[in-house]
């Protein structure tokens, strides 16, 4: 049999093309470390700080396999006795997760790509807000967006001068049965529905920003815009909020502070009743979250938040006025 010598050339050409493969796989590793999204979080002073850190470093979806939450600023309520007692155990537990604790907003901007704003106070939002939209960070700001129509707009006008992408949102928005009812996929065209949640009050903010933002935002997420006069009966234990979107449509919210709570709802349609079924945890919202850091898209529009924080205002009018209806706009 005759022997195949190979010649030094190519045992050189060989070599090359073996260290040509190696430094493509080095700097394709590189890259794909480089496209993870570095998240930053404002506010430790929730518990929905530490869920998300805890979902998302911890990988719990495929969809945040390129997310990071690489630091936090815990700051966050300094006046509520609820939020601000959480911080020093919380900045404890994000940093099992090898998340760094800044001492400034300023000095967490200069290590994330993109912010969760989760200060459960919603009076600091706006001046927190500024900051991150200054430094060009798109922006997710958790409930409430803020503790006024005045402010929400603020922070959706700078935001749209500075071409920065920003939504905010409860997580009670996307139940599936929410979503499907505001595709049509549920009922038909939407003729109605009623939405519930606990609607606890903090004396510092305006009544239904505090808690019972939740049921409201499941109300517009079915409804959509376009709701036209509130009207509030308010007693020391439950809210009734009727929003009049003309038409015949008429969106009910009831807000409890005794016995029993929980979220839900009924959607009243051309082609059927159905349930909005019960609260799913923070899993469905962070996978909004996550494709909207990847897109700059937002899932809900300034629009409709603005019109969310316009029927509260309206609702606490109307309570003030004894149950009188007042108009959004």
């Amino acid at each position: 049999m005759k022997t195949i010598h190979q010649s030094p050339i190519f045992n050189f050409q060989f070599s090359i093309f073996n260290l040509m493969l190696l430094l493509i796989f080095f700097f394709v590793g590189i890259n794909a470390e480089a496209k993870t999204i570095k998240i930053g979080v404002i506010g430790l002073d929730t518990s929905h700080s530490l869920e998300f850190v805890k979902a998302i470093n911890g990988h719990q979806s495929p969809e945040f396999e390129d997310l990071q939450v690489v630091a936090a600023y815990p700051y966050g309520s300094k006046t509520i006795e609820s939020s601000y007692s959480r911080i020093p155990k919380y900045i404890e537990e994000v940093q099992k997760y090898e998340v760094k604790i800044t001492g400034s907003i300023k000095e967490l901007l200069k290590l994330v790509d993109v912010v969760l704003l989760e200060t459960n106070d919603g009076r600091l939002h706006l001046e927190q807000a500024q900051e991150v939209i200054k430094a060009g960070k798109p922006l997710f700001i958790d409930k409430p967006i803020a503790n006024s129509y005045a402010d929400a707009k603020k922070i959706f006008d700078l935001a749209q001068e500075k071409k920065v992408p920003v939504f905010s949102s409860s997580s009670l928005r996307f139940v599936k049965n929410v979503t499907l009812a505001r595709k049509g996929e549920l009922v038909g065209e939407v003729m109605g529905a009623d939405t519930y949640s606990p609607a606890t009050l903090e004396p510092t903010h305006t009544d239904l920003y505090w808690y019972g933002i939740h049921g409201v935002e499941m109300l517009f997420a079915v409804m959509g815009t376009g709701c036209q006069s509130v009207t509030r009966y308010y007693t020391h234990e439950t809210d009734i909020v009727i929003g009049d979107w003309g038409n015949g449509k008429i969106g009910v919210f009831r807000g409890t502070r005794s016995g029993k709570s929980d979220f839900g709802g009924t959607v009243f349609g051309k082609k059927n009743v159905s349930a909005l079924g019960k609260y799913e945890g923070y899993q469905p919202l962070l996978l909004e979250i996550a494709k909207f850091f990847k897109t700059g898209i937002p899932p809900v529009s300034p629009e409709e938040t603005l019109e969310i924080c316009a029927f509260i205002d309206a609702a606490q009018q109307s309570r003030e006025l004894q149950g009188k209806t007042v108009r959004l706009f």
